[in-house]
């Protein structure tokens, strides 16, 4: 669903882009209270795996594929404020390194794959983990069903969006029916992968997982007949668990998958470039300002192997993203520690001698 340069008009680009900078600058202010020691380092590995993943087009129709949008995927693993910055990480290496998706529809691509993604989906999260019973089970569960809602809801504001500043003269009926059902398939596929990959955490290291905070029954006590909360006992000092063998997993699995596994995805095109083509959406599409790039197209410039060329560019796709994502969010938690820790001596407290 990466929109290319020349989909939508320059008016409607720059106000997508004035939301998108809205939204970002109120995720990392929210994200600097999501972020600790455990979700810190988690972030920027998020947001390299989403990377990754995102090669791997799937096929969901005859000539059609999909491909992972990935905000739901952030907003459970570590929060949707992170959750919108690991996505907006991505579209940017995406759009500055590899020619997918258009700089001037930035805005429109961090709007649609990053904030309404990520939003619909943790709305719908929450409301499911707390009418489920509580459990890890219900965590997976309300992750399937989060991940298949946010791409369709994708698709519906990507037909808004086109109808205010669409270039091409298309019925915008035709484009929301052809949007709308061809995604609500790569939703499925979203969703499965969402599930597993939050099982997977969630199954070896449940404090890691955003949405699964909280899931602890309160102890009841039997008083007169009936089922009371217990007082809150004062928790056990527990020592610290280290993220590293988590973070090397995830790193080597992205690694895999970008740089192997990667080869074998689909060629058809992914949704939007189908319904692009057959509605005539692409009329007026603009080759991108990076096309000449080292890296453009998942590819590295010279190298003729094809498998070679795609594996390496997966692998410097993958080091980059986690680099850029990890120092964002490693900045956002030093300064949440810095805001945190007193700086001054309020006068008040200040020792009689001093005020003499």
């Amino acid at each position: 669903m990466h929109v290319p340069d020349g989909f939508i008009n320059v008016p409607v680009s720059a106000a997508a882009g004035v939301v998108a900078a809205g939204a970002v600058a109120v995720s990392l202010k929210g994200a600097r209270r999501e972020l600790d020691e455990r979700t810190a380092p988690l972030a920027g590995l998020v947001a390299a795996f989403i990377f990754a993943v995102q090669m791997l087009n799937f096929p969901v129709a005859a000539g059609t594929s999909g491909h992972l949008l990935g905000g739901a995927l952030a907003a459970i693993l570590v929060g949707p404020f992170t959750g919108v910055l690991c996505v907006s990480v991505v579209l940017l290496m995406q759009g500055v390194l590899f020619a997918d998706g258009g700089l001037t529809a930035l805005g429109v691509n961090i709007s649609d794959m990053a904030i309404v993604t990520t939003v619909v989906a943790y709305l719908v999260f929450r409301g499911l983990v707390k009418a489920l019973p509580r459990g890890r089970r219900s965590v997976t569960v309300a992750s399937f069903a989060a991940a298949l809602l946010s791409v369709p809801a994708a698709a519906v504001a990507f037909t808004l969006i086109y109808a205010v500043g669409g270039t091409t003269d298309v019925p915008i009926g035709k484009v929301a029916t052809a949007m709308v059902g061809v995604h609500v398939l790569i939703g499925i596929g979203e969703a499965a992968i969402t599930a597993l990959t939050v099982g997977a955490v969630i199954a070896v290291r449940p404090d890691l997982v955003y949405g699964a905070r909280g899931l602890t029954r309160p102890l009841k006590l039997r008083v007169g007949g009936e089922l009371v909360d217990a007082p809150a006992a004062e928790p056990a000092p527990a020592a610290p668990r280290s993220t590293r063998k988590v973070w090397a997993a995830g790193l080597v699995a992205s690694l895999v998958l970008a740089g192997f596994v990667s080869f074998y995805a689909s060629a058809n095109p992914d949704g939007l470039e189908k319904v692009a083509h057959d509605k005539g959406i692409d009329k007026k599409a603009e080759e991108h300002a990076t096309a000449d790039s080292p890296l453009a197209d998942y590819g590295v410039k010279d190298i003729t192997d094809a498998r070679i060329s795609g594996g390496l560019a997966g692998v410097i796709g993958v080091g980059v993203t986690v680099v850029a994502g990890s120092a964002v969010f490693w900045g956002l938690r030093r300064r949440r520690s810095g805001d945190s820790s007193p700086t001054a001596v309020p006068e008040s407290s200040a020792a009689p001698s001093e005020k003499a």
